[in-house]
């Protein structure tokens, strides 16, 4: 059985919790990450991530939050309506972030451990031919590209775990304040909206009512 599917199963098994009436939202949504959002994500920090996977994983979740938010059909919410409402990072976004908080906790260990070496590693192959591959050492690159930083500034500023923190919420603030800008301005109908949620506007608070 596949991740998606040992969490499926475990989101089934979990099925009266949800529809509980007894229960907020805010409980309902953290026995899902705590229970079953953990299964697929499971050692995501170390991931060659691809857009099939994170796009796999995105709609399980998805589909999921929107049965404990009683949203019968995803057309009816946007993606990124959902994250917001539930308080959640998009499935890239939120691998990212463990990425680079595991890289922190990797960089502050000896230089003889082995996976600081491995993270470290430059290895000396000749790609086979065809469209090039994306290993971890790119997802890497790719990161620091958008931060317009070096990897010795990253190994500078490590040891300092407050400013480390600021580093990896920089990863992905941006595509989160866009994700607001988009809800704004974003026209669509729900099921079962909340009064208070139309009429405060989109917060993260949103998450605890029922």
């Amino acid at each position: 059985m596949t991740r998606i599917g040992k969490a499926r199963a475990t989101f089934l098994q979990l099925k009266n919790i949800y529809n509980s009436k007894q229960l907020s939202t805010y409980i309902k949504v953290t026995i899902f990450n705590t229970n079953v959002k953990a299964v697929p994500l499971y050692g995501d920090e170390t991931w060659r991530t691809t857009t099939t996977i994170i796009e796999k994983v995105q709609v399980f979740i998805n589909s999921c939050l929107c049965k404990i938010l009683n949203i019968r059909w995803l057309g009816n919410i946007s993606n990124s309506l959902l994250c917001e409402r539930t308080n959640q990072l998009a499935t890239e976004e939120e691998t990212r972030k463990r990425r680079w908080t595991w890289i922190g906790h990797t960089l502050r260990k000896s230089s003889n451990g082995v996976t600081r070496q491995v993270l470290t590693w430059n290895a000396e192959w000749k790609w086979e031919s065809g469209r090039p591959k994306n290993p971890f050492c790119r997802e890497i690159e790719s990161d620091m590209k958008r931060l317009n930083s070096e990897w010795k500034e990253r190994e500078m500023i490590v040891q300092d775990m407050v400013g480390w923190r600021v580093l990896v919420d920089g990863l992905y603030s941006i595509t989160r304040g866009n994700m607001h800008k988009e809800i704004l301005d974003l026209d669509c109908v729900l099921i079962d909206y909340p009064e208070s949620f139309k009429s405060s506007g989109p917060t993260v608070n949103v998450i605890q009512v029922q």
